[in-house]
């Protein structure tokens, strides 16, 4: 009894070690709707009034990382309210829209999809598809911006639209190139 019970706690304390993770706290932008409030936000990085912000909020994440924060800029965001009257249970662009957002990286950096195949603006949101992808653009650059200040090198970002059918190839042009972190703000 006593080996198998040494047994276990060998077996136990070499597996834990599979398991373990490191959780971080990081702040995540995202490209919200403003939609069931009285409010817009003038986006300086977008150019327009909408009704619609790019805000951080913290999350606990683990994983992959930067991959894993391109992944929470697609998280499920119902905003806290005072206010029995405000009823939206979704206010995440991405989600809303159903635009999916994944990130890779490669020798060359980070390579961020935005998936669009299955891209649509319900009726009730008050933007267009080029501001959604522009506002996911803004959240992603300030998400990568604020993981990137401690490092020492640059992050070199390529971003790619994919799955645009013949109404939304358009929206292709917002793919392209950017560098974040230290060294590239002095460039």
């Amino acid at each position: 009894m006593k080996l198998l019970l040494a047994l276990w706690v060998a077996t136990l304390g070499m597996a834990a070690p599979l398991f373990a993770s490191t959780i971080m706290v990081v702040p995540v932008y995202e490209p919200l709707s403003l939609h069931g409030t009285d409010g817009d936000d003038v986006i300086t990085d977008v150019g327009e009034a909408l009704q619609a912000s790019v805000m951080p909020r913290p999350m606990a994440l683990t994983g992959a990382f930067p991959e894993v924060l391109v992944d929470a800029i697609r998280s499920s965001h119902r905003i806290p309210t005072n206010n029995p009257n405000y009823k939206v249970t979704e206010t995440n662009l991405l989600v809303i829209c159903d635009v999916g957002i994944s990130g890779r990286m490669t020798e060359a950096g980070l390579v961020v999809t935005f998936d669009i195949s299955k891209l649509t603006i319900p009726t009730d949101v008050d933007v267009t598809s080029r501001q959604v992808l522009k506002l996911a653009l803004v959240a992603l650059r300030k998400t990568l911006e604020e993981y990137q200040k401690p490092q020492a090198h640059p992050l070199e970002v390529t971003v790619a639209i994919e799955g645009a059918d013949e109404a939304k190839v358009s929206l292709m042009d917002l793919g392209g190139k950017f560098s974040v972190g230290p060294a590239a703000e002095s460039q």
